[in-house]
């Protein structure tokens, strides 16, 4: 067995918290993932492994025997001692888990279509959290992809990799600008279906076409003027009781599977 570090002034250790930062971690092409479920979903996806960070005296099996079969195919495993993975961890009663992996967001034309895609599309989403969330929602629902519009919040953010729990790892998630998305969508007959709370066709009485990308605003301002007129069709969420709006994600989610259940629908016909 390898020596287990205790010292934070370990090389693997300040990289680990050097990839907290968004500029490293465009610099470097790598993020930090915790925990045992987002780590076994990157290892089942074959996703690109630096390393393995494990605490031994945290960790459990099967997690163990899966760490241990990873060492044998060649990946790297670091072992720190409870203390200093405590330390590097992002909650209380720590897993024992880690990794680093690596990547980058990819672009449109990484993205399959298929005749019925659906894609989420999120412009400036500002809140980590929420993206995380929306592209484990956006895997449960069979979205083909998440495209992210303008300046938005990174997908390899810890509190976005930590809410997709694990999902990063099996949905596309594209960024582009907005004048190349319109573009991207006419060029393959995407439908473009934009969503307001003052949207004219509620969300369950519309047909939603499909190859489609359904396309939500920021959490404070929603959509901009012009993408709302570039829609194909307008969706509206129904709400009764006092509130304005209603979370993204929760939004995003609810969308979802209305699209799921309409292509359902369909296949049952």
């Amino acid at each position: 067995m390898s020596e287990v570090i205790v010292s934070a002034s370990n090389p693997l250790i300040k990289r680990v918290r050097l990839l907290a930062d968004r500029r490293h971690r465009r610099r470097e092409g790598a993020f930090v993932v915790r925990g045992i479920q987002p780590v076994w979903q990157a290892v089942e996806a074959r996703a690109e492994i630096e390393a393995l960070i494990v605490a031994p005296e945290l960790l459990r099996e099967p997690a163990a025997a899966m760490v241990a079969g990873q060492q044998a195919r060649g990946i790297r495993v670091a072992r720190l001692s409870a203390d200093l993975f405590g330390r590097i961890a992002d909650r209380d009663g720590p897993s024992g888990l880690a990794a680093i992996v690596r990547g980058r967001p990819s672009g449109l034309a990484d993205l399959a279509i298929g005749p019925d895609s659906v894609f989420v599309t999120l412009h400036e989403v500002g809140n980590p959290g929420n993206l995380g969330t929306i592209i484990r929602t956006a895997d449960a629902a069979g979205a083909a992809g998440v495209i992210l519009l303008g300046p938005c919040t990174d997908p390899f953010d810890p509190a976005a990799v930590k809410a997709s729990m694990g999902a990063i790892f099996g949905v596309p998630v594209a960024t582009a600008g907005t004048a190349e998305f319109r573009s991207w969508c006419r060029e393959h007959a995407v439908a473009l279906a934009v969503t307001s709370g003052k949207g004219a066709g509620v969300l369950w009485d519309e047909v939603l076409p499909r190859p489609a990308a359904i396309l939500l605003g920021s959490e404070g301002a929603g959509l901009p003027e012009d993408l709302l007129a570039a829609g194909d069709l307008r969706l509206r969420i129904p709400m009764t009781g006092t509130a304005e709006s209603l979370n993204l994600a929760v939004a995003a989610g609810i969308v979802l599977y209305e699209a799921w259940r309409q292509r359902r629908s369909e296949e049952g016909r």
